[in-house]
């Protein structure tokens, strides 16, 4: 008897701290975005099941069950799109080619601009340069003297314009040249850069990186170091560079480590963060503003047409005023990650634009002026590299190229340029403008009648799709054959300088269109009886099973 009550008390102990932790578990279950980027060990095993293919050449124009003069329309417009794009741009096709082997990067985009089931076929019959000689204002020229208006964004770092950086490349480059390249001692520059950029962050002090990938890293490494804690949580869907425990979904080859990847903007992740005593950061990338809890949009992932994207300023900003209350009540230090969107919402960066303040906030693009950079700035208490009470315990972190005095000096040329009245000019009524814009491109393309709307960040802008289809991602190249240049994710990121006039964007406007329609005609958007995301989806599983 008294054996059976010991064993039932045994039991029942067992149980009762066992519900803590499965409270705590179901808790974070709940807060995981329920697609496949809120799961990344789910996803990298979907990922690992899904077959390579290629469509024939039946297959690549006639995917969607188009009737048979749809597909000979389409023929006869990819041709003569290849033919054009071909003889235009020769001379930068050619060297692309010539360079591709020796390229993994370009291997790797050339393959990824479209689907993967078109790539082969594409690759095969439609040729793109991708070397350009020269920039002017608002455009890019090619090796064949062909003119873009370059809508890259240059990956972010093009805030106010091509001109605007070389010219704070050269003049930095003229104030170190009698230094040169000397590392470990530094350039007087680096000690004004340094209180510009401690005065704009509102922060203590500042480390300086080669790229905004490593600023990321160095930042969560002293989260970590500091709060002894092993845990960051970043955000279904956001980017904060290429390494392992940021990007643990699809995409890198190594597991996931010690990361959480949550949901933003969902009260079940504010619960998570309340409770658990294990998270030593939270990363926030304000790019995600745009579209949360989805990943970065590339139209190698357009296979239907269900991309949305909208932005709601006052709600993100609610947003990150609870995460801040959040992390503040709970000893998790708030990183902003502004690598990308740094300087480009506003001259004090999205602390400044969101109104929220974070412990830690990483810069890198255009920080530099045009040179490569990545920038820590932390809170005193954060920053400390290691600790008096035990000497042996440190938290290394140092490049040979940090700071260097070119770098340096085309940084200082930067923010002394950020404060100027022209660059003031551009950022005076910043949204209105860009809003404007958006809606201007929104009711052209309406009266076009195409299927094709615009969403936008400011001057962040990616496009989505309002009929059901399997082309979407031609787009980019009708886009190219108008003069207007993407970067290798095509429609699903456009990124203009600030210096764009009212006359220059109009042009885009009737470029755009125009390529919307030329697409139109072509019979890339025909509209079948029951054809919908839901059927294109399945036919696409059925493909993909009918491989395996």
């Amino acid at each position: 008897m008294n054996e059976t009550f010991a064993f039932s008390a045994i039991a029942l102990a067992a149980v009762a701290a066992a519900l803590p932790a499965a409270k705590r578990r179901l808790e974070l279950s709940l807060a995981k975005h329920p697609s496949l980027t809120g799961h990344s060990r789910m996803a990298k095993r979907v990922a690992s099941l899904v077959p390579g293919y290629s469509y024939d050449e039946q297959r690549f124009f006639g995917s969607d069950g188009a009737p048979a003069d749809v597909l000979q329309r389409r023929r006869q417009g990819f041709g003569r799109l290849a033919a054009q794009l071909g003889d235009r741009h020769a001379r930068s096709i050619e060297l692309t080619a010539q360079a591709r082997g020796g390229i993994s990067d370009l291997q790797f985009t050339g393959a990824y601009r479209v689907p993967f089931q078109y790539s082969a076929y594409l690759r095969q019959h439609l040729k793109i340069g991708s070397f350009v000689q020269r920039t002017d204002g608002v455009t890019m020229t090619d090796m064949d003297g062909q003119v873009f208006y370059d809508l890259t964004g240059s990956y972010g770092v093009n805030v106010f314009g091509n001109d605007f950086y070389k010219a704070c490349i050269e003049e930095g480059a003229a104030r170190a040249r009698d230094l040169g390249p000397v590392l470990g001692s530094y350039h007087p520059a680096v000690a004004w850069n340094v209180e510009q950029l401690k005065r704009i962050s509102g922060l203590d002090e500042v480390s300086f990186h080669m790229s905004g990938t490593e600023a990321v890293m160095q930042a969560v490494r002293l989260a970590r170091y500091h709060t002894r804690r092993k845990y960051l949580v970043r955000f279904s869907g956001a980017y904060h560079g290429w390494w392992e425990d940021v990007q643990p979904g699809p995409g890198n080859p190594l597991p996931p480590g010690r990361t959480y990847t949550l949901k933003e903007m969902d009260a079940d992740t504010l619960r998570v963060l309340k409770t658990r005593r294990d998270i030593a950061c939270v990363l926030v990338n304000p790019l995600q503003a745009l579209h949360p809890n989805k990943s970065a949009p590339g139209d190698s992932a357009l296979l239907d047409s269900g991309r949305r994207a909208a932005f709601d300023r006052a709600a993100y900003t609610a947003w990150l005023q609870q995460l801040r209350d959040v992390c503040t009540a709970r000893g998790i230090v708030l990183i902003f990650d502004e690598v990308f969107v740094g300087f480009r919402l506003a001259p004090g960066g999205a602390q400044e634009y969101f109104g929220v303040k974070a412990d830690m906030v990483t810069y890198g693009k255009t920080l530099g002026g045009g040179l490569p950079v990545g920038v820590v700035c932390g809170r005193a208490a954060l920053m400390k590299r290691y600790r008096e009470e035990r000497p042996a315990d440190i938290c290394f972190a140092r490049g040979t190229f940090n700071a260097h005095p070119y770098v340096m000096g085309a940084m200082q040329v930067f923010l002394e340029r950020l404060h100027s009245e022209p660059v003031r000019r551009m950022y005076a009524g910043l949204d209105e403008t860009w809003n404007a814009r958006a809606a201007q491109m929104n009711a052209a393309l309406q009266a076009a009648g195409v299927p094709v709307q615009v969403a936008n960040l400011s001057s962040i802008w990616t496009v989505y799709y309002t009929a059901p289809s399997r082309y979407n991602w031609m787009l980019q190249f009708y886009l190219r054959e108008q003069g207007l240049a993407l970067s290798w994710v095509g429609t699903g990121r456009m990124v203009f300088s600030l210096n764009y006039s009212d006359e220059d964007f109009a042009a885009v406007v009737q470029r755009f269109v125009a390529a919307a329609c030329a697409m139109q005609a072509d019979g890339w958007w025909w509209q079948g009886e029951g054809l919908s995301n839901k059927s294109i989806r399945r036919s696409i599983l059925r493909e993909m099973l009918a491989h395996r």
